[in-house]
């Protein structure tokens, strides 16, 4: 189950979404051709990715910022460059452009913090830009908790695209992230868990004065837990997405 749009466009163009997509990619691309070569690729982690034992031995912290604009292969940038297209226009909307940049280098920082802070030992290099974009999916739930966001299920080989609000969906995905922050174990690699967890915590603290700002409480009654602009109506809905039911 995944998110593959909103029904929210935003009120402004969300350049700092498109510049931060397009430098993800271009990174990419830029060190795609030594994939194939363990060597390399090792040294390049070592240099660009949060090692959390060299961290916790005071050196570094820059690897805060560059681990954020690396991935390690198609999938794990296509997932996270989606999520960050779904949910950071609205953000991006809501605070402005330079805010949001801030925003969102802040709750990748804060992220890989708290990665290091749980796995202070830990030489397994981690990359991604998924501990920011998880801090914009807490700014995003805690503005627009209500908003509606199109889901693909698949189930072997049954798939259904359906509606749901955003708090449903933010609140299933940071509970999945939460029980495998306490399943998993950093030392041995894989998902960073924590990184997740906590990218979503500090994004949404990060947002509560603006929230404020709007009204708090009072924000929610006015919108509804909606982006303020009208919803945009696709074309394609959920009652002739066909079902393939299980032969």
């Amino acid at each position: 189950m995944f998110p593959i749009r909103d029904h929210n466009p935003s009120g402004r163009t969300p350049f700092v979404v498109y510049a931060l997509m397009a430098a993800n990619i271009l990174i990419f691309f830029s060190y795609l051709g030594i994939m194939d070569d363990a060597r390399l690729l090792n040294r390049f982690y070592f240099d660009y990715a949060i090692i959390p034992a060299r961290i916790s031995d005071g050196v570094a912290f820059e690897t805060l910022l560059t681990s954020m604009f690396l991935h390690g292969g198609w999938m794990h940038l296509a997932g996270n460059m989606l999520f960050l297209w779904i949910f950071g226009d609205n953000l991006e909307d809501e605070m402005g452009h330079l805010p949001f940049l801030l925003f969102y280098l802040t709750a990748g920082i804060g992220a890989g913090l708290i990665h290091v802070v749980t796995a202070p030992d830990s030489v397994v290099p981690t990359i991604g830009a998924s501990g920011a974009i998880a801090g914009v999916m807490g700014g995003y739930l805690l503005l627009f908790p209500k908003a509606r966001v199109d889901i693909l299920l698949i189930l072997i080989v049954y798939f259904r695209v359906f509606t749901i609000p955003a708090f449903i969906m933010l609140g299933l995905w940071l509970a999945m992230q939460f029980l495998g922050s306490l399943a998993s174990n950093p030392d041995e690699g894989g998902v960073a868990y924590w990184a997740h967890t906590g990218g979503f915590a500090v994004g949404l603290v990060l947002c509560i004065p603006l929230w404020l700002r709007r009204g708090g409480i009072d924000f929610w009654d006015r919108t509804h837990g909606h982006p303020p602009h009208p919803e945009h109506k696709y074309k394609l809905t959920q009652s002739r997405i066909p079902k393939v039911p299980r032969k």
